[in-house]
């Protein structure tokens, strides 16, 4: 699943912003310049139709990311600015406030320009901006996406347009229909994304160059690797930079277990037993293929388990439909490919079962898919279990994940009830 996906899953299924140990990190072009951060939205320049937006969508106080950057951005004169957050902290929310602030309701012509790398995020985008500024009836958000089409010689009167790269290229520069004299802020969201998308880089590129020097430039991503942080200074002019780490995934909760099977039928008997002998909360199960996970789940709905599937076939509206269900407990067990070994919180995760071990393409185990595999559980310091269900053949493998993460994997006999009742 491409990082867009992942991205836009995120934003599906997300219902609280992720809360983060680490301090924000602020790199700023004159380091004598005093900087502020607000504790609350009252602090900041905003108009009450906005504070009224703010607080009916749901946002109390200004997450860590928004107490840093929302000074910078609505500050006078414009700033310019990148951010690194991981998704899930405020970052979108961040930015439609600064635009909503910086827009004029009276002047029907656009002045905020957004790019986004995907059709779908960009919608996700326009969500935000019409929930925020719900009270802001006067300001109109165009889209120019795919299927949108501008007829040539029509001027664009909505002061906001969100897009993606391919498409706003096409209304500024074939049809005309943005004047980019009069963008006044220009906002770059998923930069990380814009870069391993073939094309979208260089189109990102040429429409920032159209803009006037006075433009105000905002540009968020989720990593930032060097790739790009050197994209982010052809874009970006003299920016201030500010960075919040992510939170590292953790073995130090989790007790690990592994049981040898030798097929699958003596897998799925093992995990009969570990889910009989167990008071699970919720579990997840990860299997390699899309062929064993409708295999196991063919298998528990007949013996009458509560079972959600989610595999890469899915779109990701219907992926996250499966994972909302979970969440509210209408399925006990999720069962899943790699597809969303990443990035999905589920609080009452008990248990994680590796059905099959994650491995690369020349059987050596993926690490980094086993850490975000049984990561899902012993999360918010509660304690996690993760059993790995694992061949003959493949007990190597067990003790490279034990080397690699410096941690221990005890191994249980698959039919020893004793043992499990004792977990």
């Amino acid at each position: 699943v491409d990082l867009a996906e992942t991205s836009l899953l995120n934003k599906l299924i997300r219902t609280s912003l992720v809360e983060s140990a680490h301090h924000v990190e602020v790199l700023q072009r004159d380091p004598s310049s005093p900087l502020f951060s607000v504790k609350t939205f009252e602090e900041l320049p905003l108009k009450k139709e906005l504070l009224k937006g703010i607080y009916t969508v749901g946002f109390n106080r200004p997450s860590k990311i928004q107490e840093t950057a929302l000074p910078i951005m609505l500050a006078y004169p414009p700033q310019n600015l990148i951010a690194q957050s991981q998704s899930g902290t405020g970052k979108t929310a961040a930015f439609v406030l600064a635009m909503l602030s910086r827009v004029n309701a009276a002047e029907k012509h656009p002045q905020c320009l957004c790019l986004a790398p995907t059709y779908e995020l960009a919608l996700q985008i326009g969500q935000v901006i019409e929930s925020i500024g719900q009270f802001c009836a006067d300001i109109k958000v165009a889209y120019a996406v795919r299927g949108n089409l501008v007829p040539q010689g029509r001027v664009l009167k909505e002061q906001i347009v969100i897009g993606t790269p391919g498409t706003v290229q096409d209304w500024c520069f074939k049809r005309r229909a943005i004047d980019m004299k009069k963008i006044t802020l220009f906002v770059l969201d998923e930069a990380d994304i814009m870069i391993n998308t073939q094309g979208l880089s260089c189109q990102s590129i040429r429409v920032q160059r159209a803009l006037p020097k006075s433009c105000q430039m905002l540009l968020f991503s989720a990593t930032f690797k060097d790739t790009v942080w050197a994209f982010a200074m052809q874009i970006v002019s003299d920016p201030i930079v500010i960075k919040l780490r992510e939170e590292e995934l953790t073995l130090t909760n989790i007790s690990q277990y592994f049981l040898v099977c030798q097929s699958q039928e003596e897998k799925y008997r093992a995990l009969c037993n570990i889910y009989g002998s167990i008071t699970i909360g919720q579990a997840m199960i990860f299997c390699q293929t899309r062929r064993s996970a409708l295999w196991l789940s063919a298998e528990m709905r007949r013996d009458g388990h509560q079972v959600g599937i989610l595999t890469a076939e899915l779109t990701v509206a219907q992926r996250a439909n499966v994972i909302q269900r979970f969440r509210n407990g209408e399925e006990k067990v999720l069962i899943a490919t790699n597809v969303c070994a990443r990035g999905i919180d589920v609080q009452q995760v008990t248990i994680v079962v590796n059905f099959n071990l994650p491995m690369d393409q020349r059987c050596q185990p993926d690490f980094e898919t086993y850490l975000h595999r049984i990561g899902r559980t012993g999360r918010f310091g509660k304690k996690g279990i993760a059993f790995s269900m694992v061949e003959q053949e493949h007990l190597p493998l067990v003790r490279m994940i034990e080397e690699h993460f410096q941690t221990k994997i005890k191994q249980l006999d698959p039919d020893d009830m004793d043992e499990l009742e004792r977990l």
